[in-house]
């Protein structure tokens, strides 16, 4: 007798058992052993019919209770919106977590959010089943409107922060930008337009080249060399 051993959307490690029987079709990144089949990778399990297959997660944010994120609106309900925020998973803004206003049962819910509307937000829970909601109640969180996001590498957002918040210190003074760090690798900068492009470019360039020494004083020397704010002399 056939038997799914993990559910689709858990998360799977290597080796583990997913499925026993022959009713069942190895996928993407599995493996079948005699009358079972295995994942060979860290990741969702996703079941379509008969096939199993397995979305990897490396190299994708893994969200975690109360992490700063910024997203995008991806999709208009009822009684929520789904927000994209780099993760595996979609996530789910519900209506009470979304805004203070009172909202009919029958009122379109785009005139608060609508596809494409960038936000900042918290995330209120993570579970190993893809369950993934996130508020927008709370300081700072709210709808942002202008600037641009630059998606980075979600585990260089430490070094873009800096040392007790130095390296994003620094960017934001020398552009004269308003910047907001995701933990899920998505930065916001706000400013002028030209600002906005130092700022990113900046940005960009820790993402690319964290690793090296001395990146601190080759982003400011960068920065100051067009800043219209003059370098303080020692």
């Amino acid at each position: 007798m056939s038997k799914l051993i993990i559910a689709s959307r858990e998360v799977a490690l290597p080796g583990d058992l997913l499925a026993e029987g022959m009713e069942f079709i190895a996928g993407k990144n599995t493996y079948r052993k005699n009358e079972k089949i295995y994942s060979n990778r860290l990741g969702l399990v996703d079941v379509k019919g008969s096939v199993i297959k397995i979305i990897p997660l490396s190299g994708k944010y893994i969200p975690q209770k109360e992490d700063l994120i910024v997203g995008e609106i991806s999709e208009v309900g009822f009684s929520s919106w789904q927000v994209d925020i780099g993760a595996p998973f979609i996530a789910n803004l519900p209506l009470s977590e979304g805004t203070n206003t009172y909202i009919r049962k029958d009122e379109d819910l785009s005139k608060y959010f609508n596809v494409g509307d960038k936000l900042i937000g918290r995330i209120l829970n993570f579970t190993s089943t893809g369950s993934l909601q996130i508020t927008c109640k709370g300081p700072g969180l709210r709808k942002i409107k202008g600037g641009l996001i630059v998606k980075i590498d979600y585990n260089k957002v430490p070094r873009v922060i800096g040392k007790k918040g130095s390296m994003i210190s620094m960017i934001k003074e020398l552009t004269n930008t308003e910047i907001i760090v995701g933990q899920n690798g998505w930065v916001w900068i706000n400013g002028e337009a030209s600002d906005i492009l130092r700022a990113k470019k900046a940005i960009e360039l820790i993402n690319e080249k964290g690793h090296v020494k001395g990146l601190t004083d080759t982003i400011k020397e960068m920065l100051e060399k067009n800043s219209k704010i003059k370098p303080v002399k020692n």
